[in-house]
């Protein structure tokens, strides 16, 4: 009897020891699991911190190289200046890129950053085709110092109340919660709210007029493809809708009722187990775009005969003389960029594309804003510069592998006609050269990235 009593308490005593035990590992893992989430937060706390301060160091510096760029007198210095300026704004782009929501929790910033940088970019592209800037042009930088100083000292007050502890900034966590509604209202005052006042206080913004497309001009804009048709109703949107697709006008259902630039009726419908998607224009009711969510089953057809298939769809729907440029391969689908040729020139702010699906080449995907905005018939001037004379001005390092005339954007309305060339480097790699067809002067250079799913430029 004894000798049981003494195992059972032994027992016991292990048990206790075991329980004992465990319990210490699993409370070391919550500590550890603990001090690894506190270092975690820490490191995402300063990784915010850091952003912050780039992005008020860097508002601060575009402030000064605007101010400098506005009374500057000489091309060289002008481009330089305007350049730097290019180069700060891009910085407080990407420093407001890694803050927590930055992009929606500071719209206005985001926006006047893009502006500012793409006008001064502009400027010093456009420096060397005059001795000096316009008063205008000096105007309008003189405008965006303003605001970049007005915002360079909002932030640097943000910063000091980050630094003295008054506010905090929020994880990623904090500023979805608070942006869908669900934080609480004892919450403690975070940089995100304070973000809130940052843009209530922002300043207005100059009106820019320019070759971008922050021009204020470009937001009057018509679509000249459209110039002249008569305003459709929603009957003959859904027919045209309907025809485009080759399907019945009585399955499209009205979704949206759109304004802006391009004004659109858009129309759902339920094919082939997926969702069909149709906007069309309320001016002349051209289709501006198409999405079909409808599953692809596998890739059956070869990239020559999806592009084969893309172009004889446009073909039937009235688009002539489309050449197809470059593609990319997503998977299941294909998508095809086109523009049309007018006398042997290709015109690339005329973009089309189409997403053909690789089972049964099928479309998935259509995009026409770039033709409807832009094409027209052109007066395309006899290039003063030859084909010849063009490539004696490419670059020696280059091998050219194929040269066309194309008419190019240059960023806003207008446009340039060029002499494309097609250039390998010495590493193999392959770019596109554009020199333009009056001056000679290099207009643009892209990168292409190709591999096995297509070619994107750069």
């Amino acid at each position: 009897m004894n000798r049981r009593s003494h195992w059972r308490r032994r027992t016991r005593i292990r048990a206790a020891s075991f329980l004992t035990a465990a319990f210490a590992v699993v409370l070391g893992f919550a500590v550890q699991n603990h001090m690894r989430a506190q270092q975690y937060q820490y490191l995402l706390d300063t990784g915010y911190r850091h952003a912050f301060a780039e992005l008020a160091t860097a508002a601060g510096e575009l402030d000064t190289a605007l101010q400098k760029a506005s009374y500057a007198t000489t091309p060289a210095l002008f481009s330089s200046l305007c350049t730097q300026a290019y180069g700060k704004a891009l910085s407080a782009q990407m420093a407001l890129g890694e803050l927590p929501y930055g992009n929606v929790e500071l719209e206005q910033t985001a926006a006047f950053l893009a502006k500012a940088g793409d006008y001064a970019m502009a400027l010093s592209r456009g420096a060397y085709d005059a001795q000096t800037c316009t008063q205008e042009e000096r105007s309008g930088l003189h405008a965006l110092a303003q605001t970049a100083s007005t915002l360079a000292d909002a932030l640097q007050s943000l910063q000091s109340d980050l630094d003295g502890r008054t506010v905090t900034l929020e994880d990623l966590e904090a500023v979805r919660s608070r942006l869908s509604g669900v934080s609480g209202a004892s919450a403690p005052v975070t940089a995100g709210s304070a973000f809130q006042t940052v843009e209530a206080d922002f300043p207005e913004v100059p009106a820019l007029v320019y070759d971008g497309p922050f021009s204020e001009h470009l937001s009057n804009r018509t679509p000249k493809c459209l110039e002249g048709l008569p305003l459709a109703g929603q009957d003959e949107a859904r027919a045209a809708a309907a025809a485009f697709l080759d399907l019945r006008p009585e399955i499209f259902t009205l979704v949206s009722d759109g304004a802006g630039a391009l004004p659109t009726w858009g129309f759902s419908a339920a094919v082939d187990g997926g969702e069909v998607y149709v906007e069309v224009t309320k001016q002349g009711a051209q289709v501006l775009q198409v999405t079909n969510s409808r599953p692809v089953s596998g890739a059956a057809l070869s990239r020559e005969a999806a592009i084969q298939a893309a172009a004889e769809f446009l073909l039937q729907r009235g688009y002539a003389n489309m050449d197809h440029s470059y593609s990319i391969d997503l998977g299941d689908v294909l998508t095809v960029h086109f523009a049309p040729r007018q006398d042997g020139v290709y015109c690339y702010p005329d973009l089309i594309k189409v997403s053909v699906a690789l089972d049964n080449g099928g479309l998935i995907g259509f995009q026409s804003e770039g033709y409807l905005m832009n094409h027209r018939v052109r007066d395309l001037p006899a290039p003063a510069v030859t084909a010849d004379q063009a490539r004696s001005a490419v670059g020696d390092a280059l091998k050219v592998l194929a040269h066309q005339l194309a008419v190019i954007p240059t960023g806003g309305e207008h446009e340039v006609l060029c002499h494309e060339f097609k250039c390998e480097t010495e590493t193999g790699s392959h770019m596109l050269v554009y020199l333009n067809a009056a001056t000679g002067q290099e207009e643009n250079i892209l990168l292409l990235l190709e591999d096995e799913s297509g070619t994107l430029t750069l």
